[in-house]
């Protein structure tokens, strides 16, 4: 079932009443931490509570998630912490962890989410000693999923869903139990997150965790033995050296643009060497210890991953690279995930849940059961029971250069002045790339400053998305100015979001390698790739950031949408009408009257 159903139709009781009466195992993935913990502590109990059904409830999250008393031993041993703020959060963590029952790191509230300490006290895949661990007993990953194991109902997230459905191809003990129904919350992720999953990358970062591990093992059980150290020496130095080797942050290339850069493709043989070297003297003293063992098989699997990486035989997958600030991540991604995915529907008999306000385009769910190869799913769609005409106005403003003009950010941020003003701050102003963002947030400054204006002007960057949104609701007439991070999973109920402001209709860019090969693709199979896959994508992500605006049935405000393509081009319609039904203008008049006839906050 592909269900679509709008803000307010309150589609986690619809599916959860179900889902608890049932009286059969039930797995809820949802799109985020934030809602797994959401439904755990609050709508699941509600309900529970409501139909007074016995259901027991579990939660579960990725092992980074969870303190791992191993690791946090280590880091307290090896005294070596980069700044004073880690010795400080290391020693929070390790109280932390004698009191905690459940060892979740969100409960932790005196350590930030961010602390550079965190990655130190957790573990991952590759690192951990699973029951070889002298902790094991005590594991808070291993009590976690034991409750799992046991409980009615247990809530995850899409990336640890897929992450066990990996496991279960590589025949390896799988993380969530068998069940009789699975429910996707957020569902028009899916497609994004099972592309990551489906497809293989590695990093440098994993490069640099293993040379660092490599050297802690070594130094408690390999101490007579210096050849280790300086081969996990020399893998660090190589990873760093291949993140130099490619320029600023934010980029994605195609494996092909690379053949021609050669200091690229030289670094990247040289790590790959440096890996191979490092594995080989592990595999020597790999009977040492367990954590040695460990990490030579880490050292031979990341060599077995570069190595088919740069070797390209596989016509299914896209191979590119991403750029971050600090490292690189080295991708294959597979052309369409739809056939990978049917089989898993396929291969298991239960019940299949796909849900979320954002599915189809205008009501047409061809291209979401295409792109995951569940055509022969049933689909739904229930409007939301909002008065959207008398709540909502969608104003295009008029007079607007073509998206692609280099001054198109300062026109935005012109046509959107007399519309903050009009509502006294309460906006957000979405842009769908970080450069016009920061463009539009130094414009935005001088206008400000300029017009003597004192609503409170935030930025994407300048906290977490939770301290953020926080000093947001508390400021009541702040100006938000942000990009993807805002564009969904945001709920600010009440007067004081009353503008959304999107600069550009979000195509993904057609550069993007991943988007280009399946353009092409679909284009060689004599399809229309515009028609059938960018317009969707671009209709759904729209339909997120516009679900942003009215959050329950006293919201009032404007969407602007600043890209004249709405109304130029032919696709624009098809856009539009795919909206919730808001009252349409193009005269800024109109938004100075909406704003208005509401009552002037005290």
């Amino acid at each position: 079932m592909v269900a679509e159903a709008g803000t307010g139709t309150g589609k986690t009781f619809a599916y959860l009443v179900p889902a608890l009466l049932s009286g059969g195992k039930v797995i809820i993935s949802t799109g985020t931490k934030t809602l797994q913990d959401q439904l755990f502590g609050r709508d699941i109990p509600t309900v529970r509570d409501a139909l007074k059904v016995p259901v027991t409830v579990a939660l579960l999250k990725g092992r980074a998630n969870y303190v791992c008393h191993h690791h946090l031993e280590r880091a307290k041993d090896d005294g070596r912490l980069p700044t004073r703020d880690d010795v400080m959060h290391l020693a929070r963590i390790e109280s932390f962890a004698r009191i905690t029952m459940t060892g979740d790191r969100a409960d932790c509230t005196e350590v930030p989410e961010n602390a550079g300490v965190w990655p130190l006290v957790t573990s991952t895949r590759d690192n951990c000693l699973g029951s070889q661990c002298t902790h094991y007993d005590k594991c808070f990953v291993m009590k976690a999923r034991k409750q799992a194991l046991e409980a009615d109902v247990v809530v995850v997230n899409h990336h640890l869903f897929f992450a066990d459905v990996m496991l279960r191809e590589e025949s390896v003990a799988e993380l969530l139990p068998a069940c009789n129904t699975v429910i996707f919350d957020e569902a028009h992720q899916l497609p994004e997150t099972a592309s990551l999953f489906f497809g293989q990358s590695v990093s440098t970062t994993q490069l640099l965790d293993l040379a660092r591990d490599v050297r802690i093992e070594a130094a408690t059980s390999a101490k007579d033995f210096p050849a280790l150290p300086v081969a996990a020496n020399a893998l660090e130095k190589a990873a760093r050296d291949l993140r130099l080797a490619f320029d600023d942050s934010g980029t994605r290339i195609p494996a092909t643009a690379l053949k021609q850069r050669k200091q690229i493709t030289e670094a990247l043989a040289d790590a790959c060497d440096k890996l191979t070297m490092l594995a080989e003297t592990l595999h020597s003293q790999a009977a040492r210890s367990d954590g040695l063992q460990q990490c030579f098989e880490r050292a031979d699997a990341l060599r077995g991953q570069l190595s088919g990486w740069r070797e390209d035989s596989d016509a299914e997958l896209v191979r590119w690279v991403e750029v971050f600030h600090q490292s690189v991540q080295f991708n294959a991604t597979p052309l369409s995930i739809a056939e990978i995915f049917r089989k898993q529907v396929e291969a298991q008999a239960k019940a299949w849940v796909f849900t979320s306000a954002t599915l189809s385009v205008n009501g047409d769910f061809k291209h979401y059961v295409n792109e995951l190869g569940i055509e022969s799913g049933q689909t739904a769609s229930w409007a939301s029971p909002f008065d959207f005409a008398k709540q909502g106005l969608l104003y295009v403003p008029q007079n607007l250069p073509d998206p692609n003009t280099p001054d198109y950010t300062a026109a935005v941020v012109e046509a959107a002045l007399p519309v903050v003003e009009a509502s006294r701050g309460r906006a957000f102003l979405l842009f769908t790339s970080l450069r016009a963002m920061r463009e539009a947030h130094g414009l935005l400054q001088d206008e400000f400053k300029k017009r003597g204006w004192d609503y409170p002007l935030l930025v994407q960057g300048e906290g977490s998305r939770t301290e953020l949104l926080q000093r947001f609701r508390s400021l009541g007439n702040a100006v938000l100015v942000g990009s993807q991070s805002f564009w969904e999973g945001v709920d600010v109920r009440g007067d004081a979001l009353s503008v959304v402001m999107i600069d550009k209709l979000p195509f993904a860019p057609p550069d993007d390698p991943v988007l280009a090969a399946r353009i092409a693709k679909i284009n060689a199979e004599g399809r229309n790739a515009f028609m059938e896959y960018q317009l969707p994508r671009a209709v759904i992500s729209l339909k997120q950031g516009a679900g942003r605006l009215i959050r329950d049935e006293t919201d009032r405000g404007v969407l602007m949408i600043c890209d004249p393509r709405l109304i130029s081009k032919a696709y624009g319609k098809r856009i539009w009408r795919s909206l919730p039904p808001m009252t349409r203008t193009r005269d800024v008049a109109d938004v100075t009257a909406f704003f208005a006839q509401e009552p002037v906050p005290v």
